[in-house]
């Protein structure tokens, strides 16, 4: 009856239109139960006339073929309807064969006849069944008969090799129907794996461990979490709705009691008044215990799905029905027994099947320990879990804001319809979306916790809300290094161009303002997500931090920086073009060192590069930090590997080696701020209750080049117009060309110390560098 209950409860939360039709079964059980009560003669019965009973089970079984139906319209069609009742006529089969192999057995004088003389019948019956249930595609049926007949007969002979034939029937008849039918294809690979296709075949399978990870130790309580989102939750997925409500605590509970029911149906069994008693009772417990493990390990992805019905719980009138004649039974046989010490009947195999169905139901224990305490964090954290995107639409979203309080990414509306709004769509490759199709991206993604207040809040509230409403508290707000004034110049400068631009506070790595174009809208993901995905502009993608990109003669700041000594030159560079590779900018008639390494004249380059002591283009390379990783919590690029570099292939930009525009910016950091490199920072803060505005930990700065250097990079790269130094690079590709803007203030700036990288893939190299020192200059101003 806690079962009963337990399911009643389940289902009315569920479906309240099958709560209904569940409530009017539970009351026809209850009577039937009432009815069939002091009634033991009835089981003399089921004796005397087992072949009528079992023929009119298969009577009925293969009238599905004929006038079969499906109550949901469209579906296996193994239910017999009329006036709205639909009975699933394999559910009685079960018990009639059973009744069947515990009288038959029970009237077999064994010692008269061989094994192949007295098991014949029961193998004809057997072949029969199965025969029809394959026919109906109903393997996790067809298995469960196999199952009940080796156990019931193994139980009269003793003979532990039936279940090693059992097995090998039962790998066979599922390879077989796995190469057969589709329905069965399916289920047998989604339990192999299901994260091939979580949403599409495996969506069940996925949704339902994830369910059992969202319950976690507790549950969300009775009433809460999102159970429904599994479909058919109220009948195939019905325990798994149960692990999300009550947690590992309610699916040991759920377990305990379905081990006491075996236990106590077993006991039954074995202090019952003669063999067909002692067969019956033993058949149904172990029917009742099967299918429940069955349809647990399906839920648990321990088993595959078979489709079958979880006893006494699950939604379903026939299995209902069943369950209670099956109990009824037991009850009987129980009422019946004599409660001697059993002395009379060889006991090991009701031992070894006790310790098999003990240890699935371990199995069963533990697997559901891992889905819900080991791997919780992942499941819960899946893009493809609808649970987060729900739980949104009810509690606050953090706000991501600029470093003065302006709204980039901000929730708004009521309790119930919570929308995410992005202000700044231009930013919205770096701070990025939350989206209930598409999941995360961006920042969105790197601080989500924070945002969704799991993170951050005091651990008592996170866990009480949890208890009390199976949702965290409301989410942090985030303030980012981000000036909202200086990202609107820098998204004018990069208006109608491809590619990226950074800029940064080269002194405490802080990102000033950032930009990916072409960029996206995340308000229309929906709409454009394929199209998006599929562009050749990609729009996706963040070309700060994923992009990356031949250097070319935008090194030179780093080559003069890495200088321990000031670099002397002649009065004028040899030449300023390599083969055929030309200045990037127009550097004048007769050019000085400064101009001509403004422009970007790859000739130029070489000639500094023959005049210094420290020319190793791999030690330059590794001090201005393109061979690291930064510090950085949004997805990046892959880091070059330490390899030697060719001075010519580098230099023209031909090589292999490539860098991304936030690499860049950190070794210009580094010049404009006495040597120092940063670590960069995006989030700076995270608004707590407990303690206001906290700052969030970064990384750590290093010291890579020499006061000699910097001066050089002053006294060479400056042109003498504003107190910025910059350089300008084109490098030619099979895609076309690259043109860097590389700058930042001068060393003896007083004020905030800058670094700006520009980078565009189409367009001229004069418009990369107007829209760099078009930044610069305005920056400044403010």
């Amino acid at each position: 009856m806690i079962l009963t209950g337990w399911g009643l409860m389940q289902i009315w939360r569920l479906s309240p239109g099958f709560g209904l039709r569940q409530s009017i079964w539970i009351a026809a059980s209850l009577g039937g139960l009432y009815l069939l009560s002091g009634k033991p003669f009835l089981l003399e019965v089921f004796r005397r006339y087992k072949y009528l009973w079992l023929a009119g089970g298969f009577a009925l079984t293969a009238l599905t073929f004929i006038i079969g139906t499906y109550p949901g319209g469209v579906g296996p069609r193994l239910w017999l309807g009329f006036l709205g009742v639909y009975l699933q006529p394999t559910e009685p089969l079960k018990m009639l064969l059973i009744v069947y192999l515990a009288a038959y057995l029970a009237d077999l004088r064994l010692q008269r006849l061989g094994l192949l003389q007295w098991i014949m019948p029961t193998l004809v019956v057997l072949s029969a069944s199965l025969l029809i249930l394959f026919a109906q595609r109903d393997l996790g049926t067809a298995t469960l008969f196999i199952l009940i007949f080796t156990f019931i007969v193994y139980f009269a002979t003793g003979r532990k090799r039936l279940l090693f034939y059992s097995l090998i029937v039962i790998l066979l008849a599922g390879t077989l129907g796995y190469q057969l039918f589709d329905v069965i294809r399916v289920r047998v690979d989604a339990w192999v794996n299901p994260w091939l296709d979580p949403s599409g075949r495996s969506y069940q399978v996925v949704q339902s461990v994830i369910a059992i990870a969202s319950g976690g130790l507790f549950g969300r309580g009775p009433g809460l979490g999102s159970p429904g989102i599994i479909p058919v939750a109220h009948s195939d997925f019905i325990f798994s709705a149960i692990a999300e409500e009550t947690g590992l605590v309610g699916v040991i509970g759920n377990l305990t009691i379905i081990a006491i029911l075996f236990s106590r149906g077993f006991a039954a069994a074995l202090h019952s008044t003669d063999v067909y008693r002692r067969n019956l009772a033993a058949g149904i417990s172990i029917y009742l215990v099967i299918q429940s493990i069955f349809i647990i390990g399906g839920n648990l992805r321990l088993l595959p799905l078979s489709g079958v019905t979880l006893p006494f719980i699950s939604y379903g009138g026939s299995s209902l029905v069943t369950g209670f004649i099956g109990i009824w039974i037991l009850m009987t046989i129980s009422e019946q027994s004599t409660r001697q010490t059993v002395t009379s009947i060889w006991v090991e195999p009701y031992m070894i099947t006790g310790s098999l169905i003990l240890a699935g139901i371990a199995a069963a224990a533990l697997t559901a320990g891992w889905w819900s305490l080991i791997r919780s964090d992942n499941l819960t954290q899946r893009v493809d879990n609808p649970r987060r995107v729900i739980a949104e639409r009810y509690v606050k979203r953090g706000s991501l804001v600029d470093r003065t309080g302006n709204p980039i990414n901000i929730s708004n509306g009521v309790p119930g319809d919570f929308i995410r709004e992005y202000r700044v769509p231009n930013l919205s490759a770096t701070t990025g979306y939350s989206h209930p199709v598409y999941g995360l991206g961006g920042l969105e993604q790197s601080y989500d916790e924070y945002l969704r207040g799991i993170k951050g809040n005091p651990s008592m509230l996170v866990w009480s809300s949890q208890m009390l409403y199976g949702q965290p508290p409301d989410g942090l707000d985030i303030r980012l290094s981000l000036d909202l004034r200086m990202q609107e110049n820098l998204n004018t400068g990069m208006e109608g161009k491809t590619g990226a631009g950074i800029l940064m506070n080269a002194a405490t790595g802080e990102i000033l303002a950032i930009s990916s174009t072409p960029g996206f809208d995340p308000t229309t993901l929906e709409e454009n997500w394929l199209e998006w995905s599929l562009s050749d502009e990609s729009p996706l993608l963040n070309r700060v931090t994923q992009g990356t990109y031949p250097p070319g003669t935008a090194v030179i700041p780093f080559i003069l920086s890495s200088q321990t000594e000031t670099v002397r030159l002649p009065s004028s560079p040899e030449e300023t073009v390599f083969e055929e590779f030309g200045c990037s900018l127009d550097p004048g008639g007769s050019p000085g060192w400064s101009s001509a390494l403004i422009a970007g004249c790859p000739g130029t380059v070489f000639n500094v590069l023959d005049r210094i002591q420290d020319n190793k283009l791999e030690d330059i390379f590794r001090y201005a930090g393109f061979f690291d990783q930064p510090d950085l919590t949004l997805p990046q690029a892959k880091a070059n590997s330490l390899t030697e570099l060719d001075v010519e292939k580098t230099i023209t930009g031909t090589g292999g080696i490539k860098v991304s525009p936030l690499q860049m910016v950190l070794a210009a950091s580094a010049v404009s701020s006495n040597g120092v490199r940063p670590a960069p920072r995006i989030a700076v803060a995270v608004n707590t209750p407990a303690q206001g505005w906290v700052i969030l930990p970064s990384g750590q700065s290093s010291q890579v080049f020499s006061t000699n250097g910097i001066n050089n990079v002053g006294n060479l790269l400056n042109d003498g117009e504003s107190p910025f130094w910059h350089t300008t690079s084109t490098i030619p590709t099979n895609e076309g060309k690259i043109h860097w803007f590389v700058g930042g203030t001068l060393p003896d700036w007083l004020g905030t110390p800058l670094a700006l990288v520009i980078v565009t893939e189409e367009g001229s190299a004069e418009a990369a560098t107007e829209a760099g020192l078009f930044l610069l200059r305005s920056v400044l101003e403010q």
